[in-house]
């Protein structure tokens, strides 16, 4: 008796116009998404290698490759780049790492816990998420400006200041990180309780190893989000050497667009790499499985 053809063999079977019709125009869509993606990156790329760094003799396909921005950017030529650069990894670690960090602990208690003011509280926070943050620019101008004359090193013009004001924004991952917390079967919490185990035990040993994939995505949504911060770190960074990339990087753009893009561009290559490098060693946490680390032993 044969064998029933497979799902395989009869999409090989298909006619070229059924075929297309079913499977054929997700693959020209995500083909065009994919030029679509990648033609920025390209001219930026294209940009930082061509040696003139001008508008008008950049193209996608450079005509002459060229390191001399990447010369300049690190010598110090256009300014303290090294110094740019450690400002913003500094920022980003330390934003980063205490964002998650708190909206992991209200995530946990948003999830596991049933208290007075629960729901008016979760409400809130995605009230305020609605809100840009530039609405409360000048409130906050005002008391970091008060602040740093009580303590000078938290005040305008310094980075434990700057992150002080990035800092306000801790809980912006709550409703992703409890979506994920809810996900997870309230079984592990009670199995582990009558072991014996704290809540802090059961948060910090049953549920953080099931939330590696969510963990790693908010990571580094942080740090994407602190990186391409521009705004705030325009009004609250103005020395030289206190400003991050994206502040510094505006500053050269902005004394001359035309001539200065090859610099703007080779700093912004320098600013994906660590990114794209994040990315790949996060990729398989992210993809991990969602309870991977929970079964009792």
């Amino acid at each position: 008796m044969s064998t029933p053809p497979t799902s395989v063999t009869q999409q090989r079977r298909l006619p070229f116009g059924r075929w297309f019709a079913e499977i054929g125009w997700r693959h020209v869509v995500g083909i065009l998404a994919v030029l679509f993606a990648i033609f920025p990156i390209l001219f930026v790329v294209s940009a930082s290698l061509n040696p003139l760094g001008t508008v008008s003799s950049t193209g996608i396909i450079p005509k002459s490759f060229s390191l001399v921005h990447y010369r300049e950017l690190i010598s110090g030529a256009r300014g303290p780049f090294l110094t740019w650069y450690l400002n913003t990894i500094i920022v980003c670690v330390v934003v980063a790492v205490v964002q998650v960090f708190l909206s992991t602990l209200a995530a946990y208690a948003f999830s596991r816990f049933r208290f007075a003011g629960r729901r008016i509280g979760l409400l809130s926070l995605l009230l305020i998420m609605m809100f840009p943050s530039v609405l409360a620019m000048i409130a906050v101008y005002t008391m970091i400006s008060g602040l740093g004359q009580i303590f000078p090193g938290l005040g305008l013009n310094s980075l434990p200041g700057y992150i002080v004001v990035l800092l306000g924004g801790s809980l912006g991952q709550v409703w992703l990180i409890k979506g994920f917390f809810d996900t997870v079967p309230r079984e592990l919490d009670e199995a582990a309780i009558i072991d014996g185990a704290s809540h802090w035990q059961v948060f910090s040993r049953i549920l953080l190893p099931t939330l590696t994939p969510i963990l790693a995505t908010t990571v580094l949504l942080a740090l994407v989000g602190v990186l391409s911060e521009f705004l705030l770190g325009s009004i609250f960074l103005t020395a030289n050497d206190k400003k991050t990339l994206a502040v510094g990087l505006y500053g050269l753009l902005s004394g001359d667009r035309s001539n200065n893009l090859g610099v703007f561009a080779a700093g912004s290559v320098m600013i994906m790499i660590p990114v794209i490098v994040l990315y790949q060693f996060l990729q398989r946490y992210i993809v991990g499985g969602s309870t991977a680390g929970a079964v009792k032993g």
